[in-house]
C-alpha cells in the first residue's frame, strides 16, 4: 500500500491548488518555491491580506489555503472563519509562528484542518499540504499527544483544566491582546478588528480580569511579555 505522504511524483494525475496568505511578500514566495516543486501541488495563488484572499478565492477554484494568524490588519483566524462559511470545500493549513499549544486549538475550532510552526516549514509543508488535502488533521507529534492526554485525563464530566491564564482568554480577546502588543491604543485596535471602541474596552477589562491584572501597565507589559503572542 503506498504511502499517503511520499512525493505523488511527476506522474500525478490531480494537482492540488493552493492559497497562499502571509502579509511578508518574502514569507510567501519562499513557501511558493516549497509547494512548486511538488509535481501534484500548484500554489497558484497568494494574498497578503484578507480581501486580497477572499478576492483570490472567487476568482479562481482554490482547493487548500496555507494561512497565517499574524495578518496585518486582522486576525488569520478571522479569515479561516470565512473562509468555512463561504468556501466550505477549502481546506485551510495554518502555518504560523505562534505557539501551537495556545493556538492550534482555537485554529481548528475556526474550521482549520492543520497547523504547522513555521520553523518546521521547511520540512514538513509538503507533508501537511498532502495531509489535510486528504481529509486528516495534521498536528505536531507533540501537540496530538498532549491534546490525547489531556481528553483522557480529564472526566466526561469535567473539562479539562487550561493549560495557562492565557488559555482561558476568548479568540477575541486573545487577538485584542496580541495588538496591545504591538503598540496599538484601544481606537486603532477598535478600527483594526472593525468594531467598537466600547467593545475593545470591554475586552480590554475582561484580559485583565483573567490574567489577575489591575492596571493599563500591567496589562501592556503582559502583552509585550508573552512569548505564546508572538
Amino acid at each position: 500500500m503506498p504511502d499517503p505522504f511520499v512525493s505523488a511524483g511527476p506522474g500525478a494525475d490531480v494537482v492540488t491548488r493552493v492559497l497562499i496568505v502571509d502579509d511578508h511578500p518574502i514569507l510567501r514566495h519562499g513557501i511558493a518555491q516549497l509547494v512548486q516543486r511538488e509535481p501534484d501541488l500548484d500554489p497558484c495563488a497568494e494574498a497578503g491580506t484578507i480581501d486580497e484572499a477572499l478576492a483570490a478565492l472567487a476568482r479562481q477554484p482554490i482547493d487548500l489555503a496555507i494561512v497565517d494568524l499574524s495578518l496585518a490588519e486582522r486576525s488569520g483566524m478571522d479569515l479561516i472563519r470565512l473562509i468555512w462559511e463561504r468556501h466550505p470545500a477549502v481546506r485551510c493549513l495554518v502555518l504560523s509562528m505562534h505557539d501551537e499549544r495556545l493556538h492550534a486549538e482555537r485554529a481548528l475550532r475556526a474550521g482549520a484542518r492543520g497547523y504547522l510552526m513555521k520553523h518546521e516549514a521547511t520540512r514538513k509543508i509538503v507533508t501537511a499540504l498532502r495531509c489535510v488535502r486528504d481529509g486528516r488533521i495534521y498536528l505536531s507529534d507533540e501537540l496530538a499527544i498532549q491534546l490525547l492526554e489531556r481528553l483522557a485525563a480529564a472526566p466526561a464530566s469535567e473539562p479539562a483544566l487550561p493549560a495557562s491564564p492565557l488559555a482561558t482568554l476568548s479568540d477575541r480577546e486573545l487577538e485584542v491582546l496580541r495588538l496591545i502588543g504591538r503598540g496599538l491604543r484601544t481606537g486603532e485596535i477598535a478600527r483594526a478588528l472593525n468594531r467598537s471602541v466600547h467593545t475593545v474596552e470591554a475586552h480590554r477589562a475582561n484580559i485583565k480580569r483573567k490574567l489577575g491584572l489591575k492596571t493599563a501597565g500591567e496589562l501592556a507589559q503582559a502583552a509585550f511579555s508573552s512569548a505564546a503572542l508572538r
